[in-house]
């Protein structure tokens, strides 16, 4: 497990409440091109297995240059990455941007642009 941001509308993350709404996030993931809703993600294992993470709101983000796929995990109203990059966090910053929302780390700190 590790350190988490996410892009939420809430004064904290965590709190109860309508927040980022499905059709939202719809919307801004269809008007980006890098972007899309797959609904998983598959990760290789140093073992030689896969393991495969579902969420119906799950999307690519095939922008990062140093390749690979980044995902965006939306659920429970936020958008959710593990562990991002300063490239990522900048992603993730315009994305909040869009949604008229902000990016916040796990303990409660704001990533503003």
């Amino acid at each position: 497990m590790g350190y988490e941001l996410h892009i939420t509308k809430k004064k904290n993350w965590f709190d109860e409440g309508s927040d980022i709404s499905e059709q939202e996030w719809r919307d801004y993931v269809a008007s980006d091109s890098e972007m899309k809703i797959t609904g998983f993600a598959e990760l290789p294992t140093p073992r030689g297995t896969t393991i495969r993470i579902e969420s119906p709101l799950m999307a690519e983000w095939c922008g990062h240059s140093k390749g690979g796929v980044v995902w965006f995990d939306f659920r429970d109203g936020h958008v959710n990455l593990n562990n991002p990059d300063e490239e990522i966090i900048g992603k993730m910053q315009r994305i909040a941007k869009a949604l008229g929302a902000r990016v916040q780390g796990d303990e409660g700190e704001f990533y503003d642009a």
